[in-house]
């Protein structure tokens, strides 16, 4: 058996907070030209930053809303994701409760109403059936009342207990620092801005040893490279995907894949495609006959890993390829880590 995932990184199509900052064709074409590549999947995921609510105050405090970046889209805006091919969206990132709890909600059942599935809130993972697998997904993130990057232990037995009762796990993360300089895999505890953002290395094949299939990274706002590791794939990042207003897609921002993965009915990786894509605003993603998203990621990719287990074809085709012993990574705890308020 078989089955394709399509994964992109970060989505955020308008926000109407504090000011009007939507699409002119209120986002309908804004995913029009990677509709084809989305919706050829078996399954597609993606990472939405912000809200999906209609009205409300938000429950986060800015001395300088210019300057604080809150988003909210109306919820109409599930059907421009629906309609793009999405099947399973991301709620855990430090967007996801810009309007608190009560805005999480509305995202999940804008979600749930256009059948589609969320994962992100403590608890919340996506569980379903497809081409007679049962499959789940788990969303984690940093942020309070997400299902908790930080707490390694608990995501390792929770993507355990998922993975007894599932035949492909899927896990998201939101993690590791942001920005340009962000592109790398440090290989220990990142901060930003004094938050604790994770060690992705040590979260992303800790939930594969607890059996999870695939993991996708997002959160840094770049790409990251791939590895594979233990037969599964490993994406530390897939970067800004379709973002309309207030995060930078200048330079390296602003190119990220969508990773299409073929894994087997025990989850192991097959094949993959990395399909590239740009941002050039007021439009959505288009298609990159650069290439610039695949060829970044092959280099980080051997820059990182040395020997990543992954084939990096010209025209974006991944292939699994015998890969060396895989040197042990140890978990150092940050001595001045900032006490991780999940409440």
């Amino acid at each position: 058996m078989r089955i394709s995932i399509a994964s992109v990184g970060d989505m955020m199509l308008g926000t109407d907070y504090p000011e009007n900052h939507l699409p002119d064709d209120d986002g309908v074409t804004f995913l029009a030209d990677v509709r084809k590549v989305i919706s050829a999947a078996d399954i597609a995921f993606g990472n939405l930053e912000g809200v999906l609510i209609d009205g409300g105050l938000p429950a986060k405090k800015c001395n300088n809303p210019r300057a604080c970046y809150l988003f909210r889209s109306p919820t109409r805006y599930a059907d421009h994701f629906k309609g793009a091919g999405f099947d399973v969206l991301s709620l855990a990132n430090n967007h996801a409760r810009d309007f608190d709890e009560e805005g999480r909600t509305s995202s999940m059942e804008a979600i749930a109403a256009r059948g589609m599935y969320h994962s992100g809130r403590e608890g919340d993972i996506a569980s379903f059936e497809a081409h007679g697998l049962r499959i789940a997904f788990l969303a984690y993130a940093v942020t309070r009342n997400s299902n908790l990057m930080l707490d390694y232990e608990l995501a390792f037995a929770t993507v355990a207990t998922i993975a007894a009762a599932h035949d492909i796990v899927v896990v998201s993360f939101h993690g590791g620092a942001e920005g340009a300089d962000a592109l790398h895999v440090p290989f220990a505890e990142e901060e930003y801005y004094g938050e604790p953002r994770g060690d992705v290395v040590w979260f992303a094949r800790g939930v594969i040893d607890a059996g999870a299939d695939l993991v996708i990274g997002h959160g840094p706002h770049v790409v990251r490279g791939m590895e594979r590791y233990n037969d599964r794939l490993i994406a530390y990042s897939l970067g800004n995907f379709a973002t309309y207003y207030g995060i930078s897609v200048a330079g390296t921002k602003g190119i990220a894949p969508i990773l299409t993965v073929t894994l087997d009915g025990d989850g192991v990786f097959i094949a993959g495609e990395i399909t590239s894509t740009v941002q050039r605003r007021p439009a959505g993603p288009s298609i990159d006959q650069k290439q610039r998203a695949l060829n970044l990621i092959r280099g980080l990719s051997i820059e990182d890993f040395g020997d990543p287990g992954i084939q990096f074809l010209p025209d974006g085709k991944l292939l699994p390829i015998d890969r060396g012993p895989v040197e042990p990574h140890q978990l150092v705890v940050a001595p001045n880590r900032p006490e991780v308020d999940t409440q």
